[in-house]
């Protein structure tokens, strides 16, 4: 028994060995494969870098009241009356640094406990502190405070008098490029896992090349490992181009561990090729696999995973479908490792989602690849 069990392993290996390398000889040799692969991604990481902005609405605000007088209640009266912000009244700034580090709101505007005092003197004094992470949100949030500074109906001759002071957390250059990169390393890793799978084993199943496998020694699982093996690493460039990118390209930073953001990208990267290998089982269509790919995960990525909306815009019944996506939280972990910091309790919790999704995907591609034809 003892002496059976490495000639086991050693028949998987050797069978595992020659489904890899066949597989890897075909992905070299279709070319579409190597354009969606590698060439796709370096165009998205040129437009996405240096093509496009975005314009984002709504400004939730935390208020800190230090004056609680008729003049800082009147100013706070006052936008409450925009509809462009929601502003939320707390007591002190360690509460408000909080808020904003877990990013339910975007901005602080603290109003000093002499604000009444200054206002009557023509010497007042607002800060306002803003999210860099998204530069055009922090660029809406202060154009949003200045005009609801102007009809928060204090005298004329006041409003010219308050002077308002400002910092930009989290993105000095204030660019949208700093806000971009982590989205489109989910765009590029959802690509490649997801996508290029789904089409490539589903166009194993159409041509009938794992029926013929499967009359073979070779077992479902090995199959799986031999796809997920090549475009697992054709992931990993694709991770590296964009990480490369961001440093030297654009510049952007990276505030928290290296390490972790590898981790969890490699997390995100087994999802989404749970996604295309279960997508390619269920189908076994090219076309199918393609537009099924295209709507369950490329486009809920782009669209609904705070990449380019926020979800708290959104109508409950859209953030509940964002919140159940796992971009949603690989986004939400590379926002804060690149331009915030390593925020234990935020990565800890995502990486559980992540890898649950992961575990469960895979699971369900491996019940659905069966032995069996028809």
């Amino acid at each position: 028994m003892n002496g059976a069990r490495p000639g086991r392993r050693e028949a998987f290996l050797r069978r595992l060995t020659a489904l890899v390398r066949k597989e890897v000889k075909q992905l070299l040799r279709d070319r579409s494969n190597l354009m969606v692969g590698i060439a796709l991604p370096v165009v998205l990481i040129l437009i996405f870098g240096y093509g496009l902005s975005f314009d984002v609405k709504n400004a939730p605000l935390a208020v800190v009241m230090e004056d609680t007088s008729p003049a800082a209640n009147d100013l706070v009266a006052g936008m409450r009356l925009s509809p462009y912000l929601d502003p939320r009244p707390v007591h002190d700034m360690p509460r408000a640094e909080r808020l904003m580090l877990d990013r339910e709101v975007n901005a602080i505007l603290r109003i000093p406990s002499d604000f009444s005092r200054r206002l009557t003197l023509g010497d007042a004094h607002l800060q306002l502190i803003l999210h860099g992470a998204d530069a055009n949100t922090a660029r809406t949030v202060q154009g949003y405070v200045q005009s609801a500074l102007q009809r928060a109906g204090m005298p004329d001759d006041a409003v010219g008098s308050v002077r308002l002071e400002q910092r930009l957390w989290f993105n000095e250059a204030n660019t949208s490029t700093w806000f971009l990169v982590p989205g489109l390393v989910v765009l590029i890793t959802t690509l490649v896992g997801a996508f290029l799978t789904a089409l490539v084993m589903a166009r194993e199943w159409e041509r009938g090349t794992l029926e013929a496998l499967f009359v073979t020694p070779v077992r479902p699982v090995e199959i799986l490992l031999a796809k997920i093996i090549p475009y697992f690493g054709v992931g990993l460039i694709g991770l590296a181009m964009c990480l490369l990118a961001a440093r030297f390209l654009f510049h952007v930073p990276i505030e928290g561990s290296l390490l972790l953001i590898l981790l969890v990208s490699v997390f995100y990267l087994f999802v989404a090729l749970g996604i295309g290998l279960l997508i390619s089982a269920v189908t076994k269509n090219q076309f199918t696999a393609s537009q099924v790919a295209l709507i369950a995960s490329f486009m809920p990525a782009l669209m609904l995973s705070g990449f380019i909306y926020d979800l708290r815009n959104m109508p409950l019944l859209v953030q509940g479908v964002g919140r159940a996506l796992p971009a949603t939280y690989f986004l939400q972990t590379l926002k804060s490792l690149f331009l915030a910091d390593n925020l234990w309790p935020m990565i800890l919790k995502n990486c559980a989602i992540l890898l649950g999704y992961a575990v469960l995907l895979l699971a369900a591609a491996r019940a659905k690849t069966r032995k069996r034809v028809g």
